[in-house]
């Protein structure tokens, strides 16, 4: 109940009450302890609010009330950021972690220096802006230079402070001399995240009301955050760590920075250490790699970062990664389940690809029901059966592997996993050819095979609305039995079919008459000859110009082209000289698909370089980076070696990039490939 005060005594009143509801915030989302009951701070706010709603004038911008309001946005605005939100290079064995670290200590001429270890935690980084200690606005990391505003949505979580905490008289006694964070603007960085039993328990209730689930807390609070509605932000109890003091406010360490950061009200991740030694480092990996499942939250990995400022300033950058720190990433996640059957499934060119059903099971933020077994000699080696408890493993694929049998769990009437002796669509006697691993459907007519080369095909030819169950309508009802057929496709005709309506017909059609014109390269892909690929077709392209000279193309003449060997042009001369093969490229030119000769890369400015990209590129695709390569005359090969000329390197660029280095291959930041495009165009 609100008391009748006058304006100074609601004014002094309401101060004091922020200044107590701040005290209690501090306690509970920075020190983990909590001295109120939460109805007792409840009703504490619901004071303040009556009191400001009663004295208009005591409400203040950083004020617990104003955590969330206003209206849902139409849309989110951009907000540039002051200071560059770089990604971090990934290192994933003790091996490369000593790899960077020795790279640092020659740059640096010392033999050792401080680590300062935390966490990684798996959610959505946020760039946090003070204006003279009260928020302002906050951005995500976007694409490092411009970030969406977010500010509304950011409000509504506890664990960001509306307006810096001055330190006590200790705290500064324990820092250094420090700048002072209440004038001018200052910048925190942090991750927004969903605690684990929040985020379980606000599964339960999606589930509950019908609605759809998140596959993972990262998910669900980058969902959250670019939900227009602050409101709704509000509902769903995240989050929030700081990990980064960007303004210069006088402090030398990371360290330093780790505990001003305490000071002035932000939450940081208690188990973070200063580890003196590569030892020190890898014994904090480990210990939180064994209770990354125990703690309140998920993690993916460690970050390491050199401690001294002046050092990591000193270090620089690489493209978008700075030198001074690295993830340090957990090993591939890893669950027990057990085999409930096996399947197998036919590609394109008739290999028959073994597939374990395992029960259902969670695994790397999803649920899966199969695991890839490879092959026949892989179900040997592994000894797999039916009924098996296996390990399944997942690192970065859609489906996970098995790993590994637990054979002391093998039940009695566990079943051995044979092998197919006939296609498991045409029923054609399957075999194995000399020399290779795969069982394959010889059928070149097997319904599998056809199918799987149409869907290859028109991912080749660029068309969209082709998905496996369109084609198998369209090979079902006999309008089409190659590649070709689909273009010869007429709306009235698939006005017959059950799946299509007169709009659907005709965009499809559409769809398809307009990817009729194809470069050389793509059209070689397309048709899909054993062992030719992406880059080895545009090395044949380039090498012969036309369709016609390929087709004319001798075996030694094949052998010359860059980076192909024997077995590819043998396999090239094979598809060749079959005759059905030979009719359907013939088909093509029957349906006046045009394929455009490639270009003369001779005398062009990369002519004779050959570029291998890894990770992802902000400013343009990969797709958009290999033509743009392609133009000037370069070649692009998917992997590394002593020939290559330059790996160009994006986020999360993964092996390949430590192949370049211990190769010494130079490296290309996504910025110096840009340079370079631009000054050879």
């Amino acid at each position: 109940m609100i008391h009748h005060f006058t304006k100074q005594q609601a004014a002094e009143r309401a101060k004091k009450l922020r200044d107590l509801i701040n005290h209690h915030r501090y306690q509970y989302h920075v020190l983990d302890q909590q001295e109120l009951s939460d109805e007792a701070l409840d009703s504490l706010k619901h004071e303040l609010y009556q009191l400001e709603q009663e004295f208009p004038g005591t409400c203040t911008p950083d004020s617990p009330t104003q955590r969330v309001g206003g209206k849902a946005l139409d849309k989110f605005q951009k907000i540039r950021h002051r200071h560059r939100m770089l990604s971090m290079e990934d290192v994933f064995t003790p091996e490369e972690f000593d790899a960077w670290y020795d790279r640092l200590a020659e740059r640096l001429g010392v033999s050792v220096f401080d680590i300062f270890c935390m966490v990684k935690l798996d959610g959505l980084a946020v760039s946090l802006t003070y204006r003279n200690g009260i928020l302002e606005t906050a951005a995500t990391r976007g694409d490092g230079e411009i970030g969406e505003d977010v500010t509304m949505n950011i409000r509504t979580i506890e664990a960001v402070p509306l307006s810096l905490r001055e330190p006590t008289d200790d705290e500064l006694r324990r820092l250094p001399p420090l700048k002072n964070f209440f004038t001018g603007t200052t910048e925190i960085r942090g991750e927004v995240f969903f605690p684990s039993k929040d985020f379980a328990a606000f599964n339960r209730q999606q589930e509950k009301e019908g609605k759809p689930i998140f596959a993972n807390p990262r998910n669900a609070a980058a969902g959250t955050i670019r939900h227009l509605d602050p409101k709704m932000a509000a509902q769903r109890k995240l989050s929030f760590f700081a990990w980064d003091l960007v303004t210069d406010g006088g402090q030398k360490t990371h360290a330093q920075e780790w505990e001003l950061l305490q000071a002035l009200g932000f939450r940081v991740h208690q188990e973070s250490i200063l580890a003196k030694s590569k030892t020190d480092v890898q014994a904090f990996w480990q210990r939180m790699q064994e209770r990354r499942r125990a703690l309140p939250f998920w993690v993916d990995g460690t970050v390491v970062r050199v401690n001294q400022n002046d050092w990591f300033d000193q270090l620089g950058v690489v493209g978008k990664t700075p030198r001074g720190l690295v993830a340090w990433k957990f090993p591939p996640e890893e669950v027990a389940t057990v085999v409930e059957g096996a399947e197998w499934f036919v590609g394109r060119t008739g290999a028959l690809t073994p597939v374990a059903i395992v029960k259902p099971t969670w695994i790397g933020g999803t649920t899966v029901t199969h695991a890839s077994l490879h092959n026949v000699d892989e179900i040997k080696r592994l000894d797999v059966r039916i009924g098996d408890t296996v390990l399944l493993y997942k690192a970065g694929d859609i489906i996970p592997k098995v790993k590994t049998v637990l054979k002391k769990l093998r039940p009695l009437n566990a079943k051995q996993i044979i092998p197919p002796r006939t296609c498991p669509v045409c029923t054609t006697a399957v075999l194995r050819r000399e020399g290779e691993v795969a069982i394959v459907c010889p059928n070149v007519h097997c319904l599998a095979q056809d199918r799987e080369r149409v869907l290859h095909v028109a991912r080749a030819f660029g068309i969209d609305g082709l998905g496996p169950q369109t084609v198998a309508v369209l090979m079902d009802a006999g309008l089409v039995q190659s590649p070709p057929d689909l273009f010869t496709l007429t709306p009235e005709g698939l006005l017959e079919l059950d799946r299509f309506a007169d709009v659907s017909s005709h965009k499809l059609v559409n769809e398809i008459r307009a990817h009729k014109e194809i470069p050389l390269d793509r059209f070689l892909m397309a048709l899909g000859i054993p062992n030719v690929g992406e880059e080895t077709a545009y090395d044949l392209a380039v090498q012969f110009g036309t369709l016609e000279a390929f087709l004319q193309a001798s075996t030694d003449e094949l052998l010359s082209v860059p980076n192909i060997g024997e077995v590819v042009a043998e396999s090239i001369s094979t598809y060749l000289s079959d005759e059905q093969n030979q009719r359907m490229i013939a088909s093509y030119g029957k349906q006046n698909v045009n394929i455009l000769p490639a270009k003369n890369v001779q005398g062009l400015p990369l002519s004779g370089k050959t570029f291998v990209l890894t990770g992802s590129l902000s400013s343009l695709s990969r797709e958009e980076a290999k033509q743009k390569l392609k133009a000037l005359g370069a070649t692009l090969s998917e992997s590394v070696s002593k020939k290559t000329s330059y790996v160009v390197t994006g986020t999360d660029p993964g092996s390949k990039l430590s192949k370049a280095q211990a190769l010494g291959v130079p490296i290309l930041s996504e910025e110096g490939l840009i340079g370079m495009i631009g000054k050879n165009l």
